[in-house]
């Protein structure tokens, strides 16, 4: 009898979860039905292009769990695409629909010196083209003002401003707890800049790391002021970045009246006076509400606007931190970025391989998997061009070897071309608990690795060994790409962290230019005017489930949480450190695997990691018998 009751429940909770999903399944698309609307070039009205960039901007965006989106436990920030952006920027110059284009950068928090650079030339072009762009933001910080120094308008909420910062900052190292602890980290790299693994080691920056990393941030810091110069050369921006406090205490405290007195800024007003001026230019909302304006929609205006994905030239997008096995959009997952390139191969009359790179690294054998399928492309006759986004180190760098030409930026942090390895073992916590081990072995390797006891000298030795053929080869591949002995790539590698501009000088990339500049290369090599060049995007077809869910959750969301004010801004800081000082343990515990990553690149724009993919090199697969 109790068998009968329990498998009538388990029919009855079957019965009300096939319910539940019917329902849900049926009430969304009724919704969509009600809602849906394919927004045409010719039915967007008039008015304003809003740019309302609450998130970060991306090569690629992250794929979004619907089912995350349901539950409200979904991405605390939108990630907006780059290309979508410059897409829309370069349609609203010769479109009369669009009056006036208006940053929203209240909600802004960054995309790298790179894509920003990017943005701001086609607000440039759009200035050029007499369109009136405005900014507006309570705050300002280095981000969202580069891209506002580009706006023929810049407005600020009386009480914020201009908060400059500049580059550079202080990262956690963990040697003190973790000799405290006693777990005994084993570190096996090749690279006297390879400074991943420092934090595991050291209470600071070794002096070689400190010294990279200060040129490095010299020159992004340089190339900030310049670009900011050029597109406000009234802005009083170096003494203004350089004596904050003189600018303060010249303004009686009021950041807003300094920076609109240091002409960094150039009218201060609430987001009502804001949204009155524009619509002066672009015309009133549809309400009575005071400081509405008549505004034409980013997601739909770049639908309309969007090319088809039908051309000759492939572009593969290779972003995020490359891991082994699969993964969505916004991770650079070996398996899934192999697979799909092999299949557009197969599939698809492509003449040329346009590789856009924006990632920091990660696990030598997906980068291997990666630059295996590029070289698919090349047997197949086709040129192969990269385009160095935000980052291109280290298994970014790896994965750009196969290149007939490398474009990158000023801006681009590339090189870090070294390998490392770590494993903790606990030996010494145990021993603090009481705890010892003891057994016997057959072999030097019986056991090993020990994390219990300890690894043995042995086991040491042979993955040190492994790591530096690692590095000879990764040095190999780079001398054969860039056509140099591999002891002239010794001598700027091991794991060195370089600036665009270096780069070029010393041979790593060949020229300057942004993702088209590497399309127009591809064409032309595959003898296709550059003028009519097509590209097709590599990349998975985005679900129509998810995205529906998405744009349902977007629809119903606000910006209360934003920060705003520049301690708001300071207390998300803080809760990046206590992510960092996560993902770092979780880094050291279960990231086993031997590598090609970058951490000085996180600092700059690079991608953060997304999920929680494993890495599957040897030092992983050992370590997981112990899991």
């Amino acid at each position: 009898m109790a068998f009968v009751k329990g498998a009538w429940r388990i029919l009855v909770a079957i019965k009300d979860g096939l319910v539940l999903l019917f329902l849900l399944l049926f009430f969304g698309a009724l919704y969509a039905a009600l809602s849906f609307s394919p927004r045409p070039a010719a039915g967007i009205s008039a008015g304003a292009l809003l740019l309302d960039l609450d998130g970060t901007i991306v090569e690629q965006p992250a794929e979004v769990d619907p089912f995350s989106l349901l539950s409200g436990s979904g991405p605390d920030m939108k990630e907006y695409r780059l290309s979508d952006i410059v897409t829309a920027l370069e349609a609203a110059k010769t479109d009369s629909k669009v009056k006036a284009v208006v940053l929203n950068l209240d909600g802004f928090m960054g995309g790298g010196q790179v894509a920003i650079a990017r943005v701001g030339q086609a607000l440039d072009a759009l200035r050029a083209a007499k369109k009136p762009v405005l900014a507006y933001a309570t705050l300002y910080t280095d981000d969202s003002y580069q891209l506002a120094a580009h706006a023929s308008e810049a407005w600020s909420d009386p009480l914020g401003g201009v908060a400059i910062m500049g580059r550079g900052g202080s990262g956690l190292y963990y040697k003190g707890l973790i000799d405290k602890l006693g777990v005994n980290t084993h570190v096996y790299r090749v690279g006297t800049y390879k400074s991943f693994v420092e934090p595991y080691i050291r209470a600071d920056q070794s002096p070689e790391a400190k010294q990279a990393n200060q040129a490095l941030a010299d020159t992004l810091w340089q190339n900030w002021q310049d670009d900011v110069a050029k597109a406000r050369p009234k802005a009083k921006i170096a003494s203004y970045a350089a004596d904050p406090v003189a600018a303060a205490r010249a303004a009686k405290g009021n950041m807003a009246q300094a920076a609109l007195s240091a002409g960094l800024i150039d009218k201060l007003g609430d987001a009502t006076a804001f949204g009155t001026r524009v619509a002066e230019i672009a015309g009133e909302g549809s309400d009575a509400k005071a400081g509405t304006f008549a505004k034409i929609d980013l997601a739909a205006y770049v639908k309309a606007r969007k090319p088809a994905n039908d051309g000759q030239i492939g572009v593969l997008t290779i972003a995020g931190n490359i891991v082994d096995g699969e993964a969505g959009p916004g991770t650079a997952a070996g398996d899934t970025i192999s697979d799909l390139l092999l299949t557009a191969l197969n599939e698809k009359d492509l003449k040329a391989l346009v590789v856009r790179v924006d990632s920091p690294g990660g696990s030598v054998l997906a980068s291997e998997k990666i630059r295996n399928a590029i070289l698919a492309a090349k047997a197949d006759g086709l040129p192969v061009i990269v385009s160095m986004g935000n980052v291109a180190a280290s298994g970014g760098y790896w994965v750009s070897t196969p290149a007939d030409m490398i474009f990158a930026e000023p801006d681009t942090i590339t090189g870090s071309i070294g390998v490392f390895g770590i494993l903790p073992s606990f030996e010494g916590t145990l021993a603090k608990m009481g705890v010892t081990t003891d057994g016997v072995a057959t072999t030097p390797l019986s056991g090993q690795p020990d994390l219990a006891g300890g690894t043995s000298p042995q086991f040491d030795a042979i993955m040190q060994m492994g790591v530096e053929d690692i590095y000879r080869r990764f040095v190999g591949l780079v001398a054969q790409s860039r056509r140099k002995t591999p002891q002239q790539i010794d001598t700027i590698a091991q794991g060195r962290v370089w600036d665009g501009g270096t780069a070029r000088q010393i041979g790593l990339v060949d020229r300057f230019g942004g993702l088209e500049d590497a399309i127009a290369e591809a064409a032309r090599r595959a003898k296709i005017d550059p003028k009519t060049a097509r590209a097709y995007t590599i990349e998975k077809k985005p679900d129509k489930w998810a995205e529906w869910i998405e744009a349902m959750a977007q629809r119903d969301s606000d910006d209360a949480g934003a920060p705003r004010d520049l301690l708001a801004r300071q207390a998300m800081v803080q809760r990046g450190w206590a992510m960092q000082a996560v993902g770092d343990v979780r880094a050291l515990v279960t990231g086993a695997g031997i590598r090609a990553d970058c951490l000085e690149c996180r600092s700059y724009g690079a991608p953060k990691p997304r999920n929680a993919a494993e890495e599957r090199g040897v030092m992983a697969m050992i370590a997981g018998l112990w899991r």
